[in-house]
C-alpha cells in the first residue's frame, strides 16, 4: 500500500523564529502580504511583534481582521474581496486555526476561483493550483494549522461546521515560535493544548495510522503530557514544549485523519460556538473509553508516553483504563471542565450527533458507531 506524507516546503522553530520571514519573504521575491489575523492578537499587541518585522525590513502589507472564533463564510468571503483590493501577492497567517483556516480558504479560492462558493471546498476538494503563498505563524499550540492540509469554516445559515481536506492548502512556510505563545491566557492555553493532545490520540488509533505517523503521533502525546502543565503556568519551558509537542501532531494527523472527537466537537462549535480545544478536551476521555476495544495495544504505548509506569505488567483492560485516567487527569489539572452539562441542550442531541456522523473526520474512527452510538456518548456527558 503506497503511503502520503505532505508537510510545509520550511519550518522554523524555537526562540525568536519569527525573525526569520524577513530573509523568506525576500528571497523568495514576494511583494505585498494579506496579513490574517484576529482582532483580540491585535488589540493585545501579538501581531505586531511580525508587523514590526514587516515595517522594519520596508515590506508592505494590507491587514485583515474580520476573522471569528469559528470562522465563517462570510468571513471568507470578506477576506476574498479585501485580498483583491489589496493587490497582495501572499498571505501571512498569524494566530490559531481561526486565522489560519480562513487564510487557507481564502488562498486556495483566490487560486481556484471556481471554488467562490466556500461551500463547494467541503470534503476533498478537487483544486488543481496551489493556494496563495502562506507563511503561518501560530499563536496557540494547538491546532496545527501550520502543517495540515485541513481547514474547518463555519456554515451559520446552516449551523454546521464542514471539513476541508486539500493538499494545496498547505502553508509554504511555518514558523513556530514560542515567545508568540507567551501572552496565551490559562484557558486558552489549556483548552488549544488539549486539542493537540486529541490531535495525537486520534490520530495514533485512527483507521489509516501507520508507522511514521505513529511516530510522531507518540512522540507528541510524550512531549505535551510533560509539557501542558508548566505551559498553563506560563513557563518558557512549557511553552517550548508545546510549541513543538503540537506541531509534531500535526505532521501526523493531517496524513491520516482523525475520529469522532472531532466529529463531535465540530457539531458543538457550529451550534453553540463552543471553543474548539475545550470541546475536544470535554469529549476526549469518553470517546477513547468507546474506542477502546477496537485498538489493540495502543492504549499501553499511549499510557507509557504520558508516563504511566508498570504497564508492561498490565492487564489489557488495566492499561486501557490507565490510558483514559492519565488522560483526564491532564485535563483535570488544567482546568478543562468535565462535562457538557453548561453546553448542551437535550433537545439539540440528535441533531448533534447527526452532524457528527455526517462529519469528513468520522471515517477515520477506529471503532463503527452509529447516530444511536454518539447520542449516548453526549447524554454521558451531560
Amino acid at each position: 500500500m503506497v503511503q502520503r506524507i505532505v508537510l510545509n516546503e520550511t519550518s522554523y522553530h524555537g526562540k525568536g523564529a519569527i525573525a526569520s520571514i524577513a530573509d523568506e519573504i525576500k528571497g523568495r521575491g514576494f511583494t505585498k502580504a494579506f496579513v490574517c489575523s484576529d482582532p483580540d492578537l491585535i488589540r493585545f499587541g501579538v501581531t505586531e511583534k511580525v508587523t514590526n518585522i514587516l515595517e522594519n525590513s520596508g515590506f508592505p502589507y494590507q491587514l485583515y481582521s474580520d476573522i471569528k472564533a469559528n470562522p465563517t463564510i462570510e468571513n471568507v468571503q470578506a477576506g476574498i474581496a479585501a485580498f483583491k483590493e489589496a493587490k497582495a501577492d501572499y498571505i501571512i497567517a498569524i494566530g490559531g486555526g481561526s486565522s489560519m483556516d480562513t487564510a487557507k480558504a481564502v488562498g486556495i479560492i483566490i487560486n481556484n476561483p471556481e471554488f467562490e462558493d466556500v461551500r463547494s471546498l467541503e470534503g476533498v476538494a478537487p483544486t488543481k493550483k496551489a493556494s496563495v503563498p502562506i507563511i503561518a505563524i501560530p499563536t496557540t499550540a494547538g491546532t496545527a494549522a501550520e502543517v495540515t492540509i485541513n481547514y474547518v469554516i463555519t456554515d451559520v445559515e446552516k449551523k454546521r461546521k464542514f471539513v476541508c481536506v486539500d493538499t494545496h492548502d498547505i502553508p509554504v512556510i511555518a514558523v513556530i515560535d514560542p515567545d508568540m505563545m507567551a501572552s496565551m491566557p490559562k484557558g486558552l492555553t489549556a483548552a488549544t493544548g488539549m486539542d493537540a493532545l486529541t490531535h495525537a490520540i486520534e490520530g495514533y488509533i485512527t483507521k489509516g495510522a501507520w508507522e511514521m505517523t505513529d511516530m510522531f503521533h507518540l512522540k507528541s502525546i510524550e512531549i505535551i503530557s510533560k509539557s501542558l502543565r508548566g505551559a498553563v503556568d506560563n513557563t518558557a519551558e512549557g511553552r517550548a514544549g508545546m510549541a513543538l509537542g503540537q506541531y509534531i501532531a500535526g505532521m501526523g494527523f493531517s496524513n491520516v485523519g482523525l475520529g469522532i472527537v472531532h466529529s463531535m466537537a465540530h457539531a458543538l462549535g457550529a451550534v453553540y460556538d463552543t471553543p474548539h480545544g475545550v470541546a475536544n478536551a470535554i469529549l476526549l476521555p469518553t470517546v477513547m473509553e468507546y474506542n477502546a476495544d477496537a485498538t489493540g495495544d495502543k492504549y499501553k504505548y499511549i499510557a507509557q508516553a504520558m508516563g504511566v509506569a508498570g504497564t508492561e505488567a498490565m492487564t489489557q483492560a488495566e492499561y486501557r483504563k490507565a490510558a483514559v485516567d492519565a488522560v483526564q487527569q491532564l485535563s483535570l489539572d488544567v482546568g478543562i471542565p468535565q462535562d457538557l452539562k453548561e453546553i448542551v441542550k437535550d433537545e439539540d442531541i440528535r441533531f448533534l450527533s447527526e452532524s457528527a456522523v455526517a462529519d469528513a473526520c468520522a471515517p477515520g474512527n477506529p471503532k463503527e458507531f452509529t447516530v444511536e452510538a454518539i447520542e449516548d456518548l453526549f447524554r454521558k456527558l451531560l
